[in-house]
C-alpha cells in the first residue's frame, strides 16, 4: 500500500495553500537529516507569535534523532506514538509558563504556546518539514528528565521531518494516513454569526 500525499482539504471557504496542504503523517524518512536552516526558520517564526501582554510563555526542547535527548523525548510518548515518531529528524516539546515573575498565574499561557506551535506548523510546512502534534506523551517524564522547574510545563511534543517510504510500515500507521481528512463544517463550529 502507498501512502496519499496530495492532502490538501477540502476547505468550505478559501483559505491559504499552506493552510490547505498541511497534514500531520505519521511515516518520515528515518535516515534523512533534519534541514536545519529550515527548522531554525520554523522556530523563529514561532518566537514571533502573538501573545498576551507579549510575555512569550513558551520554551522550546529541540532534540535530533541519534541524540539522548531526543531518544528522552521518544521515550516518553505513548507506544503508538513511539512506533512511528522514531524516524522523525527532530521531536520537540512546546513548554510554556505557567506563572509571571512574580508567581501571578498566567491562564493565558497555554493558549499562547498553542498559537507558537501553530506558527511553527505552518512555518515549517512552508519550507518543506512535515509536523505531527502530539498529546501522548507523558509530561512529567520529559520535566523530570530535562531537570524543568515546576513553573514550566511541557505541552505537546511535534514530530518533525520529512515523508519517508511506506513500505514495511505497519498497518495501523498506513489506515490512519490514508483515511480521508475531515472537518466539521464550518456552520457547525461558528456558535455565533450575528
Amino acid at each position: 500500500m502507498t501512502v496519499i500525499t496530495d492532502r490538501t482539504a477540502s476547505t468550505d471557504a478559501p483559505v491559504l495553500d499552506i493552510v490547505a496542504e498541511r497534514w500531520s503523517p505519521r511515516i518520515y524518512d528515518g535516515a534523512a537529516p533534519i534541514n536545519e536552516e529550515a527548522l531554525r526558520s520554523a522556530l523563529e517564526a514561532a518566537r514571533w507569535a502573538p501573545s498576551a501582554y507579549n510575555r512569550q510563555p513558551w520554551r522550546f526542547l529541540v532534540t535530533r534523532r541519534g541524540s539522548s535527548a531526543h531518544e528522552t523525548v521518544l521515550n516518553s510518548l505513548i507506544d503508538f506514538n513511539q512506533g512511528w515518531a522514531k524516524d522523525a529528524g527532530a521531536l520537540i516539546v512546546i513548554v510554556t509558563e505557567t506563572v509571571d515573575a512574580e508567581g501571578t498565574p498566567l491562564p493565558e499561557a497555554r493558549y499562547d504556546a498553542g498559537q507558537a506551535a501553530a506558527y511553527f506548523t505552518i512555518q515549517a510546512h512552508a519550507n518543506d518539514l512535515l509536523v505531527h502534534q502530539m498529546s501522548g506523551f507523558d509530561p512529567e517524564t520529559v520535566s523530570q528528565a530535562f531537570a524543568l522547574d515546576e513553573t514550566l510545563v511541557p505541552l505537546t511534543v511535534i514530530a518533525v521531518g520529512v515523508l519517508g517510504d511506506a513500505t514495511g510500515v505497519d498497518d495501523a500507521v498506513l489506515s490512519r494516513e490514508n483515511a480521508p481528512r475531515t472537518r466539521r463544517p464550518l456552520t457547525e463550529s461558528v456558535l455565533v454569526n450575528d
